[in-house]
């Protein structure tokens, strides 16, 4: 199954440390991991999950052997790195950045103060795609509920495999 795999700019798993054999030219060597949700195994995610793990760094990975579907992550026993996204690249994550400053502006122009709060600023580009996503999905929330929340989080998804010509 091909998914996606989000890294740090030089190739190490955010939250593990991980450093994962990179593809160059041909996939990278196959990663194997005993399976056990956020503590062990080859986390991954669909086109969909991309605005939750945005990092610096985006590639394709295979996952092989069963794969564990959860809400925002794919968990499989098996995986390489087949090849890293070019286009996830400065370029491209200053656009997704003023994508999500415009759009959260957009929501919160007749918001209440509190709500206005959450929409991310120019200054707040430094935080990350991730955290941009985030608060642009969080003022969506505090205006339309959970449903706007996600619905959000879907018109980000569909902005980067756009934008990322992601098949």
């Amino acid at each position: 199954m091909k998914a996606y795999k989000c890294l740090t700019s030089d190739g190490f798993g955010v939250f593990s440390r991980f450093a994962w054999p990179l593809p160059d030219g041909e996939p990278g060597a196959w990663v194997e991991s005993e399976v056990a949700t956020c503590r062990s195994g080859i986390h991954a995610c669909r086109s969909l999950d991309l605005p939750f793990w945005l990092t610096p760094a985006l590639y394709e990975i295979e996952l092989d052997g069963p794969v564990d579907e959860q809400a925002m992550k794919l968990v499989a026993p098996r995986g390489r790195l087949l090849r890293r996204i070019d286009a996830w690249n400065e370029e491209s994550r200053l656009a997704y950045a003023q994508m999500c400053i415009a759009r959260a502006g957009e929501l919160a122009a007749d918001a209440s103060p509190r709500i206005a709060a959450w929409a991310p600023t120019p200054e707040q580009q430094l935080g990350g795609a991730a955290q941009l996503g985030f608060m642009t999905a969080q003022v969506a929330e505090l205006l339309g509920g959970p449903d706007a929340y996600l619905e959000e989080r879907r018109r980000q998804s569909e902005w980067l495999v756009e934008h990322l010509a992601l098949a």
